[in-house]
């Protein structure tokens, strides 16, 4: 018999040099003749408990019911009976003489009294802790009597341990044994270890060793007693010293007074059954037991349940030990979320908990489980991941932002709602700092070039903002392929008002990274035009704009008449104070919270009579968010974007195809193919232009020598006209007629107000994007200004033939000419 005990003690090792756990410091108590030590395994570092008995030979009593308590340990399983992972026996040296040990190793758990010293709780909130581990340990007890027909015989304080999580857990199970019930009038111990049962825990019958009376009794009659033990040495403060000390019940709490007193009935059968207790008692029915309740059946809930629980749980929290809930609820919600039985609202609730949290802690124990949610499917806790993503996003680790956050983040770009790609949107505020370049290059800048041609005007509008803010996260290369063409071809000439005053302004924030060429050429003939803008504030921040682009030439200009060599490459300078913060501006009065209507105002330190709507989904401590907004209908600035203005043909080029090369690679992706000054002047042209600069001023001599000039230039304007066509559309209308010019050969309606700095025509005009651009050589065409219009119709639109000066013989010259002819 004791070989079979030892081989099933001894099952999970072969001894201490075999042992995978490390034995560390014991605690200062522990049940019976145990000493309870922390531990830590060997092989993955996790704390564990180890339990340890030693006796002076094999046959020692002690080590006998000790190996009763680890066969019952391993065999006995429950969510409140502490869990085991491993038991050994083996011989140990002390001094010169040899000891017999068993260890058993649990998961790791501290004594109760210990814990209770911790925590230190007082009052309301003490008295809810104690009920629900005393809930938890009354389940222990009902399963082992009611369910297993087992008697524990020894339910105390010294034989209760807490988890980590603050849960108690039942074990001491050296005592445990099975209920006979079946030989009444037998008098033969039930209990074979019964005498390690310390006399002030014994009820009457079994201090006598009445085994009859314990066999009529119920199952429950000898733990239900222990219980009320428990309860006394939990509120007393101290450990029971004698049996009578238990009819002091002044620190009994009064709702759980009756009950103790029938836990204590000194007739067996009329003690209370440990699963009434449970159901029945009014101290369990508090605020903590019914939250933990709850939670753990949470998956058997409704989601109108759900919700009406979630939204209360954050003011029930506040009024919990911060321990308990951090140590208990945190841990569990956060599995609840994990394995999808929690609804959205919990996360606002777990992001709660964790803000109370060191860093370190939140770290673990809430990170993981919120990166594992942006796998989720579901769309509403999507939405509350990104609308608190300024909550834990900094707590992010760059790598695990790109290769596990992201590619989920991403998704939203192109959702059908457009509340979650306005989320999508202002979440890469925290997210695009820790984006590889590689990510940034060939994953979000394409999603952007989408969202900046989006059918709602607050995306585009935040898309433009947000391509300011995140400039300095792109290299070098990407921003000179990227920011003008989004900000110029596209901002400045969106339908939306506030669209193009937040590309004036991303232009202004972000001119350091432009060269002194593109801002001469490319940037200032793009923003002068919107000095004459139909909307207030675009004109105001155009203006702006515009004295500090010429503060750039100025200073240029400067450096180069006094002889400096580095020339501009620095091109920015100080804000001006209208546009300071400004794209802090625009993500926080763009998307004011309101009812969307048709007009209302966006409010700058500039202007405040641009009147725009505006709605927002954005909450309490976030730092911004895009919004739907109804266009005003005042000027042709306002209507609707057309759908060839959103198309991949003005766009960013074709988002969908191609490879992407980070620093020197291909400039086939983004916006490369919308620029219309995207070719450069050849070298010969500009050395040629710069040696004319230089050549001295001659006056004409003769008057042929004019004539061939002029005629000369005439040709040379000749060759120009077809550039116009695909760079701009036609110029403003004018009232006055020139006979010098010729009409202009674009296909674009006459009225239309961004000629100068349109895009080329889309595909479907059946034109090439760049090769009326390419077929010239004149350096100045790119960039002139445009010609003085008249009112002559395109050719393209009226389908005449081709005047060399249109003008006097409309005037009707030739009429009189044929009327002298007839005689009159």
């Amino acid at each position: 018999m004791f070989k079979f005990l030892k081989e099933v003690v001894a099952g999970s090792g072969s001894g201490l040099k075999d042992f995978p756990y490390t034995i560390g410091e014991p605690y200062a108590s522990a049940w019976g003749s145990w000493t309870h030590h922390r531990g830590i395994s060997k092989d993955d570092g996790s704390p564990v408990s180890i339990f340890s008995l030693s006796g002076s030979n094999p046959q020692d009593r002690h080590l006998v019911a000790g190996r009763n308590g680890v066969k019952r340990l391993r065999t006995v399983r429950h969510p409140n009976i502490l869990s085991f992972l491993h038991s050994t026996e083996a011989e140990v040296p002390d001094g010169p003489a040899m000891k017999h040990t068993i260890y058993i190793v649990t998961e790791p758990v501290m004594p109760l009294s210990e814990k209770v010293k911790e925590l230190n709780l007082g009052g309301t909130q003490r008295d809810e802790y104690f009920a629900w581990g005393l809930h938890q340990i009354s389940k222990a007890v009902s399963f082992l009597n009611n369910d297993c027909k087992l008697v524990h015989g020894n339910v105390c304080l010294a034989s209760v341990v807490v988890t980590q999580t603050l849960d108690w857990k039942l074990h001491a199970f050296d005592v445990l044994s099975e209920f006979d019930a079946n030989n009444e009038a037998s008098g033969s111990p039930m209990l074979q270890f019964e005498w390690l049962v310390g006399t002030q825990y014994k009820p009457m019958e079994l201090t006598k060793s009445d085994w009859a009376s314990i066999r009529k009794s119920p199952p429950w009659a000898i733990d239900s007693w222990g219980l009320g033990c428990l309860i006394f040495e939990l509120f007393s403060g101290a450990k029971l010293a004698r049996t009578e000390d238990l009819r002091n019940t002044a620190s009994i709490p009064k709702s759980l007074l009756p009950d103790y007193q029938r836990l204590l009935n000194s007739t067996p059968s009329r003690r209370l059954n440990p699963s009434k207790l449970i159901d029945n008692s009014e101290f369990f029915q508090n605020k903590l037991v019914e939250t933990i309740q709850f939670m753990e059946v949470l998956n058997l809930k409704d989601s109108v349940e759900k919700d009406s629980f979630f939204r209360k749980l954050p003011n029930i929290a506040e009024q919990l030990p911060r321990e308990i809930v951090l140590k208990k609820l945190l841990p569990v919600l956060a599995s609840s979320l994990e394995f999808g039985s929690a609804a959205a609202p919990a996360l606002t609730v777990l992001l709660k908990m964790g803000s109370w949290l060191p860093a370190d802690q939140f770290s673990i124990k809430v990170l993981p489980t919120i990166v594992k949610l942006f796998a989720s499917n579901d769309r509403a806790i999507r939405a509350c991941l990104l609308q608190h993503i300024d909550q834990f996003g900094e707590s992010l680790s760059a790598q695990t932002v790109d290769e596990q956050v992201f590619p989920h983040v991403a998704t939203g770009f192109s959702d059908t709602t457009v509340s979650i790609r306005e989320l999508t949107l202002k979440s890469m505020l925290v997210l695009a700092p820790k984006l590889s370049q590689r990510t940034i290059s060939g994953s979000l800048l394409k999603y952007l070039s989408k969202l900046q041609v989006d059918e709602d005007p607050g995306i585009r509008t935040n898309t433009t903002i947000l391509l300011g803010n995140i400039a300095n996260y792109m290299n070098d290369g990407t921003r000179k392929r990227v920011l003008i063409n989004a900000f110029t071809v596209r901002a400045l000439r969106d339908t939306f008002p506030p669209a193009r005053a937040a590309g004036i302004m991303a232009l202004s924030v972000t001119s350091s990274y432009y060269e002194m060429t593109e801002i001469a050429t490319r940037i200032l003939p793009n923003i002068v035009v919107l000095t004459f803008d139909p909307d207030s504030d675009v004109r105001t921040k155009a203006f702006q704009a515009t004295d500090q682009f010429l503060q750039i030439a100025k200073q240029h200009h400067e450096k180069l008449t006094t002889g400096d060599t580095m020339v501009a490459e620095s091109t920015g300078v100080q804000l001006k104070p209208g546009n300071a913060g400004l794209l802090g501006w625009a993500m926080s009065s763009i998307t004011q919270k309101g009812k969307p209507s048709d007009h209302g105002s966006i409010s700058t330190a500039n202007a405040s009579n641009s009147q725009v709507s505006a709605t927002s989904v954005a909450t309490p401590g976030t730092q911004a968010s895009t919004v739907g907004y109804a266009p005003s209908t005042s000027s042709s600035f306002d209507q609707a974007a057309p759908a060839s203005a959103r198309s991949s043909v003005d766009g960013w080029g074709e988002l969908e195809d191609g490879n992407i090369q980070e620093e020197n690679g291909s400039d086939k992706e983004g916006w490369d193919d919308v620029d219309p000054f995207d070719d450069k002047p050849s070298p010969s042209l500009l050395s040629n232009i710069q040696a004319a600069q230089k050549r001295p001023v001659v006056q004409p001599k003769q008057a042929v020598a004019n004539s061939a000039k002029s005629h000369q230039l005439k040709a040379q304007k000749s060759e120009d006209d077809p550039l116009w066509g695909p760079i701009a559309a036609a110029p403003p209308k004018s009232t006055s007629k020139s006979a010098d010019i010729k009409p202009s050969t674009s296909n674009n309606d006459e009225d239309d107000l961004w000629g100068a700095i349109a895009a080329p025509a889309p595909k479907s005009s059946g034109k090439p994007l760049k090769a009326a651009a390419a077929n010239s050589d004149d350096l100045w065409g790119a960039i002139a200004a445009p010609p003085p219009s008249t009112k002559a119709r395109p050719l393209a639109s009226s389908g005449r033939g081709r005047g060399t000066k249109p003008a006097q013989p409309k005037l009707g010259a030739q009429r009189i000419g044929r009327t002298s002819s007839t005689g009159m």
